[in-house]
């Protein structure tokens, strides 16, 4: 399973024979600014060695008139190569706001921390063992490797218990990393529709990985809700689409992935919001030159457009991403009146 790391992520080739090329970049964020801009005031290209420091990047292109925030991220790797993601917001662009952070002091037990992180490992064991594959169709993640799979089970357990503590830790907890263990176990409770105002909540968190948490636990009841619609299940779209406009690249992805999930079956409110408010960021993540991350952006930005799933996924195959970017972005002449 390929993680986002930062670009501090050299460190961890220090025993390497050599550093980390840097292989496709792909830029987001843009609207006035252009990514030969970009390169060429970073001096940095295709098959170069990784740069050395994220916060040195950053730093310059923030250096560039126009620019308000700068984000680097890498993927870690094909082979010896790793994949490069430019994050920019432009002044005046839009931006993704996140609630302060919590200054209560609520916490979670040191059993489920310890728990959360063996799972953790888990499913890194098993994603190398390439046995990571997992079922959504209840609501929630059921891996198919035993080891990840029991975990999962005490976390169904303790959101059965505890789900107030849960709740308190979303809300009042200090810690990044509790929040964020909170938003992956809360989507494990018996009864969805709980908590689903809990996960909406959790997407305005300040820390990323709680964001990421939810937004994934959101994922899995979607999928739910169109199994079994007599649940009546109901997931707003409206914080999933301002991530796309979002400097992080994970609440990009996993946004965009959920988005994806929430249109399988007609929706067309989330259409629309989609049409208002992401055509632009869509259109940007869906020409990527990594494939795998553009994918979801393109299949959302040819639904806006009302073009077939089958049609879109031809396309694909055929290299041909520019058809539905441009159906999707083309504004809809207004008839004249006569």
């Amino acid at each position: 399973m390929l993680r986002p790391l930062a670009i501090l992520l050299l460190a961890l080739s220090a025993a390497a024979a050599q550093a980390p090329l840097t292989g496709d970049i792909n830029f987001y964020g843009l609207r006035k600014l252009t990514p030969d801009k970009m390169l060429e005031t970073i001096a940095l290209k295709s098959g170069d060695p990784l740069p050395p420091s994220k916060g040195d990047l950053e730093d310059r292109l923030e250096e560039i008139p126009g620019v308000a925030a700068a984000r680097v991220e890498a993927v870690c790797c094909d082979g010896p190569v790793a994949v490069l993601f430019i994050g920019i917001e432009e002044r005046g662009s839009p931006h993704f706001d996140t609630r302060a952070a919590p200054i209560g002091t609520a916490t979670l037990p040191e059993d489920l921390m310890s728990s959360y992180r063996a799972y953790m490992a888990a499913v890194e064991r098993a994603a190398q063992l390439g046995s990571a594959a997992e079922d959504l169709t209840a609501g929630e993640s059921r891996m198919s490797d035993p080891a990840a799979r029991a975990l999962q089970e005490q976390f169904t357990a303790f959101a059965t218990e505890h789900l107030d503590t849960l709740r308190d830790v979303l809300r009042n907890g200090p810690e990044p990393e509790e929040r964020a263990i909170a938003a992956a176990v809360t989507g494990y409770a018996p009864k969805k529709s709980d908590v689903i105002k809990d996960l909406q909540f959790a997407l305005q968190d300040p820390e990323p990985a709680v964001r990421a948490n939810a937004v994934r636990a959101l994922r899995a009841i979607a999928v739910l809700a169109q199994k079994r619609p007599e649940l009546k299940l109901k997931i707003e779209p409206t914080w999933m689409v301002a991530m796309l406009n979002s400097l992080s690249l994970s609440d990009r992805q996993q946004a965009a992935e959920a988005l994806v999930t929430l249109t399988e079956q007609p929706n067309p409110a989330a259409l629309d919001l989609i049409r208002e408010r992401g055509l632009p960021a869509l259109a940007e993540m869906a020409r990527w030159k990594t494939l795998r991350y553009a994918l979801p952006s393109f299949l959302l930005l040819g639904r806006t457009a009302g073009i077939p799933d089958r049609e879109l996924q031809d396309q694909w195959q055929k290299g041909d991403r520019e058809t539905a970017i441009r159906t999707a972005t083309t504004p809809v002449a207004k008839p004249k009146a006569k």
